[in-house]
């Protein structure tokens, strides 16, 4: 929780004296923002209309006439902070007053010493606060705004399908669950042994860097719960666009359930690959393998072993040093394979075999591609490996964009939250990979690109003619700064 700055905060701060003089800290440098960049935002945001349209899925039952801050200023105005790096309502009570936030959220504001003021921290949570007990916003004291549910998972989807200049011929959707720990008394918190706490765990649908579904859950549930609706869901969105596009499915062993495969194989160009947990059966039936890795890693070891032993007196690190010298030996091999009950029928399973000094380790995956369309290597490395980039997408969630910031009482606000991060790491993603492609941050982390390119100090100065923003000029990313702006000015309006 950030502090708040009273009356009791001292006026300045004094530091080490630089030859003859104090250096002297203060908090009354006036019209000055440490969030320049959040004009590349903006503007963004104004070609794209994303906040704007999901102002669209809130309705709004209060009194126009009483209303100072529109929804759609709200939720920017919220978007924005948690791009900007300010995940706390409680920053807002401050951020209220920056000249930057109101010319982002189209503020008009006056001159020099005319007080500004956006949404602080109570009127914001009226968004995020969804009481149990008010189900007719409508008739609510307090709590007049609602949100639609269904509205706001179509609009993630139909920005990722607006981010091809063309329908592409395959896309690949990984799904999969994180942990989101809480400390409090949330709606359907419960303990998980797995993840070792109290938490959710939010069920997300990616496409590369395209995120296409958060949705909390409980953490007593099995990982898969929910999982087949939602891809019904994003994948009938999808098709209705893009009828030709074949589309693979990735997922860890939680998903290789007999409804999901099923579905998938009962559908035209949809396939999926999904981890398998090993078990005596798949182990016996790649007993051969098993044997080959071993005596191919043999092979390779025994020659290094016998040179290394020339030079050296040979003993238990001479081993450990020729085998760093030489690569575990690697099998791949398909197997026809239907399990005991839960499958309806057989499915082709690849078995990765690998062979090294810490011994033979089998790992399987379970796929609806043919061995004629994929080999069993090809599949392993190209199509099912590349689905752990998923956890980089976690990460700029979670630490960078504090998707894990549920704090809220009730369920549904929390699932609001989910929702408000989301849409600012589709923002980011989309500054990202339309503004900063051939720069230097064309891969980098959400954090990263906030650092460097949002977080600038400048000076605001408005007058009847204009509003000056005039960014520190030592600033080491003024090229980059200008290749985003340039990308921006040809990227066309939305809709």
């Amino acid at each position: 929780m950030t502090p708040a700055f009273t009356d009791r905060t001292p006026k300045q701060f004094k530091f080490s004296v630089e030859k003859s003089r104090p250096i002297v800290v203060n908090f009354q440098g006036g019209t000055v923002t440490s969030d320049a960049g959040l004009s590349l935002i903006t503007e963004l945001d104004i070609k794209r209309k994303i906040t704007s349209r999901l102002a669209e899925c809130f309705n709004d039952y209060r009194d126009i006439n009483r209303v100072d801050h529109s929804v759609k200023n709200l939720i920017t105005q919220r978007i924005y902070g948690l791009i900007m790096g300010y995940e706390d309502l409680n920053d807002h009570e401050q951020l209220r007053h920056d000249k930057m936030f109101a010319l982002a959220v189209k503020k008009t504001i006056g001159l020099e010493n005319e007080p500004i003021l956006l949404a602080g921290k109570s009127t914001l949570n009226r968004i995020e606060h969804c009481p149990e007990t008010v189900f007719e916003r409508a008739n609510s004291r307090y709590h007049r705004i609602g949100h639609d549910t269904e509205a706001i998972e179509k609009l993630l989807v139909d920005i990722f399908l607006e981010s091809y200049a063309s329908p592409p011929r395959q896309i690949v959707l990984d799904l999969d669950v994180t942990d989101d720990l809480v400390h409090g008394e949330q709606e359907q918190v419960f303990f998980n042994k797995y993840y070792g706490g109290y938490c959710y765990a939010p069920l997300y649908i990616f496409c590369g860097k395209h995120l296409l579904a958060a949705k909390l859950r409980p953490s007593n549930i099995d990982p898969a719960s929910g999982a087949l609706e939602e891809l019904q869901r994003v994948i009938k969105q999808i098709k209705e666009h893009w009828s030709n596009v074949s589309i693979l499915i990735r997922g860890d062993s939680a998903y290789s359930r007999e409804d999901i495969m099923s579905w998938c194989e009962s559908q035209h160009r949809i396939d999926y690959v999904f981890g398998f947990s090993k078990n005596s059966r798949l182990m016996k039936m790649t007993t051969e393998v098993q044997n080959r890795a071993k005596q191919e890693y043999s092979q390779k070891l025994s020659p290094v072993i016998n040179f290394l032993e020339t030079l050296f007196t040979p003993d238990e690190e001479l081993f450990n040093q020729a085998s760093e010298l030489i690569d575990s030996s690697i099998w791949y091999r398909s197997l026809d394979y239907q399990t005991l009950n839960s499958w309806s029928r057989n499915r082709r399973v690849v078995a990765k075999v690998e062979h090294s000094t810490k011994g033979c380790n089998v790992r399987f995956v379970v796929t609806s591609l043919t061995t004629k369309k994929v080999p069993p290597g090809e599949l392993y490395r190209d199509k099912y490996c590349p689905r752990g980039e998923m956890e980089n997408r976690f990460k700029e969630q979670q630490l960078e964009l504090f998707s894990d910031r549920t704090s809220t009482h009730t369920f549904e606000g929390n699932q609001l939250r989910l929702w408000f991060s989301s849409v600012a790491y589709i923002l980011m993603n989309a500054l990202r990979e339309q503004c900063l492609k051939r720069t230097e941050l064309c891969n980098a982390t959400v954090g990263t690109i906030r650092t460097k390119l949002l977080k600038l100090g400048a000076i605001i100065t408005v007058s009847t003619r204009r509003v000056l923003i005039s960014i520190n000029s030592a600033c080491p990313y003024q090229n980059i700064f200008a290749t985003a702006y340039r990308y921006l000015q040809l990227l066309p309006l939305s809709g």
